[in-house]
C-alpha cells in the first residue's frame, strides 16, 4: 500500500529525546511512531498533529485504522494515562481497529490494561511486526472478525478474569473511579487474592481521599478564616488611617488659625510700629525747622534716625530690642548690607550667647539647617575658615 507521508507530519520532544511522527498507509490508515535513540517514556497525546494530518488528508469525521509502533516505548507518564482515559470515551474520530505493535515486554502490561477499557465497539489488537498489523487490517476489511481460542474453559476464564483485574486496575489508578464495585470471583479461583487485594486497595484510596477532602476542608476553612482576621486588620487600620485624617485635618485647621491669628498680631504689630514710625519722622522733620543750638539739632535728629532705624530692624526680625541691640544691628547692617532679615536675627542670638540648638529651635530650623546657614554666612561676613562668627560679632561691638 501507498505510504503518505511529509516532513511536518511530526513532533519533537526533546524533554523526553522523543519524536512523535504519523504517516497514512493506503486510503484510511494511519500508522504512529516514535523515533528515539533509546527506551523512551511517552508524555505528550500529540493531539495537535494528530487533528492536522486528518485535515490535510481529508479523513477528518471519517473511521480509520490506527497502527501504533510501540518501539523502545517502556512506560507512558500517568498524565498520558488520564490523557487515554478521557480519549477512550470521547473517541474522535471513532476507529475501525487499534492495533499495537512492537510492544516491548516491560510495557505489555500497560497495553493489556489500554486494551481491557477500550469501549467493546472498538477492537483492539496486540500483534508482533508492521505486517502482522497490516494483515489484521486487512482481515478486518474483509469480514474476519478477531477472536481468541481458549484450550479450555478455565484458560477462558483465566483471561477474562485478568481482563477484568487490569480494567478495575485502570479505573482506580487512571480513572480515579473509587466507587465502582469490584466483581469479586470465587474464594477458591486462583485469582480471588488478587482481586481481594484489589478490592482493598480501592477501600484505602477511599479512605485516603476522605481524609484528603477533610484536610482540604479543613484547609478552606483556615484560609477562610485568616482572611476574615485580615480583613478586621484592615478595617481596623482603614479606621485608624481615617481617625489620623481627621486629626490632621483638625490640627491643620488649628495651625490656620494660630497663623491667620498672628497674622493679625502682625499687622497690628506693623500698623503701631509704621505708625511710631510716621511719627518719628514727623518730629524728626520738625526739629529740622526749629531755631536752636545746631549741636543740640544734630543730636536730637540723630536720635530720630536712630529710634526710627531701630523700630525698621525690630519689625524685620520680630524681636524686642535693647538700645545697645538696635544699635549692634544697625552697625551690622551698615557694614554688610548683604545679609538678610533671618541672618541679622541669627547674628543677634549669637551674640546674646544662645547656643545653636537654642537658636535652631528660635527661628524653626534643624540643628543641621542652622549650621548650613552658618557656613554661608562666614562667606557673607568675609571671614576665613578658621574665624569664629561669634568673635567677629564681639570685636564689632567694641570697634
Amino acid at each position: 500500500m501507498q505510504v503518505t507521508e511529509r516532513p511536518y507530519w511530526k513532533i519533537d520532544h526533546p524533554d523526553q529525546k522523543y519524536t512523535t511522527r504519523i504517516r497514512k498507509i493506503g486510503d484510511d490508515i494511519l500508522l504512529t511512531s516514535y523515533e528515539s535513540d533509546g527506551e523512551i517514556c511517552i508524555d505528550s497525546r500529540d493531539q495537535s498533529l494528530f487533528q492536522m494530518v486528518l485535515d490535510e488528508t481529508g479523513l477528518k469525521d471519517k473511521l480509520v485504522y490506527l497502527l501504533r509502533d510501540l518501539s523502545n516505548v517502556k512506560d507512558i507518564s500517568y498524565a498520558y494515562k488520564q490523557k487515554l482515559t478521557r480519549l477512550i470515551y470521547q473517541w474522535q474520530p471513532y476507529y475501525k481497529l487499534i492495533v499495537f505493535f512492537n510492544i516491548p515486554p516491560v510495557f505489555e502490561t500497560t497495553v493489556e490494561t489500554f486494551a481491557s477499557i477500550v469501549p467493546q465497539s472498538t477492537p483492539v489488537l496486540m500483534v508482533d511486526s508492521y505486517e502482522d498489523a497490516l494483515e489484521a487490517v486487512a482481515n478486518i476489511k474483509s469480514g474476519i472478525v478477531p477472536s481468541e481460542s481458549y484450550e479450555d474453559h478455565e484458560d477462558e476464564l483465566c483471561v477474562l478474569r485478568k481482563k477484568e483485574f487490569l480494567a478495575a486496575t485502570a479505573r482506580i489508578g487512571w480513572m480515579n473511579m473509587l466507587n465502582q464495585p469490584i466483581n469479586l470471583p470465587d474464594h477458591d479461583e486462583l485469582l480471588y487474592p488478587f482481586f481481594k487485594a484489589l478490592e482493598s486497595l480501592q477501600s484505602d484510596l477511599q479512605a485516603l481521599e476522605q481524609i484528603s477532602a477533610e484536610e482540604r476542608r479543613e484547609a478552606a476553612i483556615k484560609a477562610e478564616n485568616t482572611i476574615s482576621e485580615k480583613k478586621i486588620l484592615l478595617n481596623a487600620q482603614l479606621e485608624l488611617n481615617h481617625q489620623l485624617k481627621d486629626q490632621f485635618s483638625r490640627e491643620k485647621a488649628t495651625l490656620r488659625a494660630r497663623i491667620a491669628a498672628q497674622d493679625m498680631e502682625l499687622t497690628r504689630v506693623s500698623t503701631a510700629v509704621a505708625e511710631k514710625t510716621a511719627t518719628l519722622q514727623s518730629l524728626r522733620e520738625k526739629i529740622f525747622g526749629l531755631d536752636i543750638d545746631p549741636t543740640m539739632k544734630k543730636e536730637l535728629i540723630d536720635s530720630c534716625s536712630r529710634m526710627i532705624e531701630t523700630e525698621t530692624i525690630e519689625k524685620q526680625i520680630n524681636t524686642d530690642l535693647s538700645v545697645t541691640d538696635s544699635e549692634f544691628l544697625s552697625k551690622l547692617q551698615r557694614k554688610h548690607p548683604n545679609l538678610n532679615q533671618r541672618d541679622l536675627r541669627i547674628c543677634l542670638l549669637i551674640k546674646l550667647n544662645y547656643d545653636t540648638r537654642e537658636i535652631a529651635r528660635t527661628i524653626g530650623i534643624s540643628t543641621r539647617g542652622l549650621e548650613s546657614i552658618r557656613y554661608r554666612m562666614h562667606k557673607k561676613l568675609g571671614l576665613s575658615k578658621h574665624q569664629s562668627i561669634k568673635n567677629y560679632l564681639t570685636d564689632l561691638i567694641i570697634s
